[in-house]
């Protein structure tokens, strides 16, 4: 697949990127990328969830009322499930969200994710670019050059670059990520993929064996 590369400015530098076809144009694993999916969302899961039981909601030490002659049914605690300000009935516990997924699976599953996104001409190359200090609207502005401004777009770059991701964090709808950092879900999660030139080796290099 062979994909223009444009300039900040929005215009085409009359460069073009061949993308590997063991990478951006493979049959997509749709079961290993819904397997990814869900793996990178249930780890994102802090499991912290708690309710008190009947062992542990305050009171209950003396009978609420005596056995019997009242005409209700007979009672021993008023920390009972069935009774106001009682302990919860199989309410959640704290307990790890956790899964795996075997390496090769999910390399896999995100070579589908980018072919999909190839096969959909949902994938962008734009010149290497780095920002002095933290700009804002210089980011802003090449996103309204290029015409995706308020697309939700994932920029990917070849390193850690603090600039770049200051200038990107406060622009709505954008997400910033070294490119062999993205999960399956982060490919996926938007409208537009945007790779600086760089990037592409960087991600095709951790996806080829």
């Amino acid at each position: 697949m062979e994909l223009k590369i444009y300039k900040l400015d929005g215009s085409e530098s009359g460069q073009t990127l061949n993308l590997p076809k063991e990478v951006f144009e493979i049959e997509p694993n749709q079961h290993l990328v819904y397997q990814s999916v869900r793996t990178y969302l249930s780890n994102q899961r802090q499991g912290t969830h708690k309710t008190k039981g009947r062992s542990e909601v305050r009171g209950g030490g003396k009978k609420p009322f005596r056995q019997k002659g009242t005409g209700r049914a007979r009672q021993g605690t008023s920390r009972s499930p069935i009774m106001v300000g009682g302990g919860n009935i199989f309410g959640p516990i704290p307990h790890t969200y956790k899964l795996t997924l075997p390496k090769k699976s999910a390399r896999l599953a995100r070579k589908s994710a980018l072919s999909l996104k190839a096969k959909e001409n949902e994938i962008m190359i734009i010149e290497d670019f780095t920002f002095e200090s933290p700009r804002t609207k210089d980011l802003f502005n090449i996103l309204k050059s290029l015409k995706i401004d308020g697309k939700k777009t994932l920029l990917l770059v070849s390193e850690k670059n603090d600039n770049v991701y200051k200038s990107g964090r406060n622009i709505e709808k954008l997400n910033v990520l070294i490119s062999d950092k993205a999960a399956t879900y982060d490919l996926l999660n938007n409208k537009l993929i945007l790779m600086q030139k760089s990037a592409v080796d960087v991600l095709c290099k951790s996806l080829i064996n």
